[in-house]
């Protein structure tokens, strides 16, 4: 028997993730909040797994690495000085060096792009 699911149950596909799934608003103030070091990284994350181009196994990857960057609880609590964001940063950079294959130059400029918006004193 197959399952019917309601309108209110909505299963996604890796296939049809763009980036209006994603809330950048909540990445940016997370990012602003740990600095340029984590920033640089998540935004090539993020850019890479909007990118039209980015195969759909490379994107679930790179969403859970996100994922992982706004949770408020993980290996390191965020708040812990100094290393609150260290585990974030190891997750993003490990997707990164993964899926390096599919990092284009125009995924890598957009993501400076934004990062320079974001810290326009500290280039």
């Amino acid at each position: 028997m197959k399952e019917n699911y309601s309108n209110q149950e909505k299963i996604y596909d890796a296939e049809v993730l763009e980036s209006s799934t994603l809330d950048e608003n909540i990445i940016i103030k997370i990012l602003i909040k740990a600095g340029r070091t984590i920033a640089k990284p998540a935004l090539e994350v993020l850019e890479m797994a909007i990118d039209p181009y980015t195969p759909a196994q490379v994107r679930v990857s790179l969403m859970a690495a996100l994922a992982y960057l706004i949770m408020p609880f993980d290996l390191f609590p965020d708040f812990m000085p100094l290393v609150g964001f260290s585990d974030d940063f190891v997750a993003l950079t490990a997707v990164l060096s993964i899926w390096s294959k599919y990092m284009t130059p125009s995924i890598r400029a957009r993501a400076e792009n934004k990062l320079n918006k974001l810290f326009p004193f500290f280039k």
